[in-house]
């Protein structure tokens, strides 16, 4: 008997040339107990090993039972060849049979092309990973590890044979691997292209690591805008350049220079008519302040003067500063704080007549309503705010009010109106420079949204497939990763709840304290309840209550009171 089991890229077997038919797999432990024997060393594992995989919860008598039915469904989708062998408390896959996986095929070959330093050997070897582990079980603890192991030696591949477009499609970030191209298309004279990587680089170190390129990267921009063509360098270009160079000085925490940098690729931006880079520059400008703890008064100082005397460009302005006014509004009793800030800079902006600047106070007095628990001043301020962006064409704070609004609908229980909303900001977000922080997000509300278990799980597939395409922000995917995890708890899915917990817990700490350091709390304690560990649930529900109200959030508060009691 030849088997042979795919598992880079998706999960299929093969008897004798075979494929075994999908709906074979319909009992889904049968097919992870094939997975997990397919990845362990020898395939062979013992008993409690999978009973601690599948079932760490359960005392061993029911473990047992559950691992015998897993061992029958097994075999009988594999057919009556005895390819799942089971003696000495030890389960074997296809002891006796001709078995190939493709996971160790691919590994063989990196081990012999690494060794070899063979560029060839390891272009062979590469087209042999033909996608990641078992790419539909992202969150299942068992696989992560190899599945991580497996990705860096793909990875180092990639690097050893120089195939810096494959890996950059594996890691849009890699900077090496960019700089490579970014040099390969200076020595064919494709200014053009060098120019197209370093902005495509700058995007995916912006939105997944919050940083910018290094000095040598850009150094070698520079070099690119100075190479003569029929085609001059666009202001923008050298924009790029400056704002590349503030963001090192920031990271290096030469604030100061930063700071000096950001105010004058402003001003540049301003006289070329760079809405983007107006923001972009403000941005960087926002958190020289936050670094120094010196935001909210930058900011009260920034919107006066820009409402009253700059109006061409203040929603610009605004954009760039919108993720601190967040983080703010989410710190311990933050939106009492900035609410207060908010009253004064609304008079401010109807005094100046500065529409964007009452649709950027309406907002935040919104939020603040919203997290106070003070549901119909909140409707009131976002519907206000949604108008007054729409009015001047701002798509950010206008998708954020959206957003707002699909909270307060949730809150309410009226899921009809949520999904309506959410259809709105959604269309709207995609258009935005700040889309990558907005869609995520937006996601994560559609999936609290959704109406039917089956919509439910394909909301959750396209918020992975997001997260995986490295294209995201990541603490503006907590609310979409909290969604997930509760309602994939509340559907019985337990082995995909924790790892996604996990990495949340690690998103989180990003805020010290904030909110979704509570959310997770809340998540965890409707894992427990699914997991019928009561005492656990109730700790974890009475942690994030405690903490929702140290925040000054009475809805959340209330909300995982009641989860408490329901439990008795």
């Amino acid at each position: 008997m030849r088997v042979r089991i795919q598992l880079l890229g998706g999960f299929s077997v093969s008897l004798d040339d075979q494929v075994v038919a999908a709906a074979a797999w319909r009992r889904d432990r049968g097919a992870a107990l094939v997975k997990l024997l397919a990845v362990a060393r020898s395939h062979r594992i013992h008993r409690e090993q999978v009973m601690e995989a599948f079932w760490p919860d359960l005392d061993p008598e029911a473990a047992g039972a559950n691992l015998r039915k897993a061992i029958h469904f097994a075999r009988r989708a594999l057919g009556a060849h005895g390819l799942i062998e089971h003696a000495a408390d030890i389960i074997a896959l296809a002891p006796a049979a001709d078995i190939e996986i493709d996971v160790e095929t691919f590994e063989a070959a990196a081990r012999l092309a690494l060794r070899g330093e063979d560029p060839a050997a390891c272009e062979a070897a590469a087209d042999l990973y033909t996608g990641d582990l078992l790419p539909d079980d992202p969150y299942v603890d068992w696989f992560e590890t190899p599945r991580q192991s497996l990705r860096q030696r793909y990875a180092e591949v990639l690097r050893a044979g120089k195939l810096w477009q494959r890996l950059i499609a594996l890691d849009p970030a890699d900077e090496q691997a960019q700089c490579a191209l970014m040099q390969s298309a200076l020595d064919a004279g494709n200014r053009a292209e060098a120019i197209r990587l370093f902005n495509q680089l700058s995007e995916s170190l912006r939105i997944d690591l919050g940083v910018g390129p290094g000095a040598e990267t850009v150094k070698l921009y520079e070099k690119a805008l100075a190479v003569p063509s029929i085609d001059p360098v666009g202001l923008s270009d050298r924009i790029r350049a400056s704002l590349a160079w503030g963001l090192l000085h920031l990271q290096s925490g030469d604030f100061a220079k930063a700071g000096q940098v950001g105010r004058e690729t402003r001003e540049l931006a301003m006289g070329a008519g760079l809405a983007r880079e107006v923001g972009e520059a403000s941005a960087l400008i926002g958190l020289v302040a936050h670094m120094q703890g010196q935001w909210r008064e930058l900011f009260r100082a920034e919107f006066i003067e820009w409402v009253r005397s700059k109006p061409a460009f203040v929603s610009n302005v605004f954009d760039g500063h919108l993720c601190l006014a967040e983080f703010c509004l989410c710190s311990a009793k933050g939106h009492h704080d900035i609410a207060a800030s908010a009253r004064e800079l609304l008079s401010v902006a109807e005094g100046a007549g500065s529409v964007a600047g009452r649709g950027l106070a309406s907002l935040v007095l919104g939020e603040a309503a919203l997290f106070s628990g003070q549901l119909a001043e909140a409707e009131r301020m976002l519907t206000d705010a949604e108008r007054l962006y729409a009015q001047v064409g701002t798509v950010a704070g206008r998708v954020l009010a959206l957003q707002r609004l699909t909270e307060l609908a949730l809150a309410r229980h009226q899921k009809w109106q949520a999904g309506r909303l959410i259809h709105r900001a959604t269309t709207l977000a995609r258009s935005s420079w700040l889309a990558p922080h907005l869609l995520i997000s937006l996601k994560g509300l559609e999936v609290r949204a959704a109406a039917t278990s089956e919509r439910i799980a394909e909301t959750i597939r396209e918020g992975d497939r997001m997260l995986s395409s490295g294209c995201n922000c990541q603490p503006c995917s907590m609310t979409f990763r909290t969604a997930a995890a509760v309602a994939l708890a509340e559907a019985g899915e337990i082995e995909q709840v924790n790892r996604r917990l996990d990495e949340a817990e690690r998103v989180a700490g990003m805020w010290n304290g904030g909110p979704w350091v509570a959310a997770v709390w809340e998540a965890r304690g409707v894992q427990r309840r699914a997991e019928r560990n009561k005492t656990r649930a109730v700790a974890a529900f009475e942690e994030a209550a405690t903490r929702f109200a140290a925040l000054g959030r009475p809805i959340d508060e209330v909300r995982c009171r009641e989860r408490m009691a329901d439990l008795g």
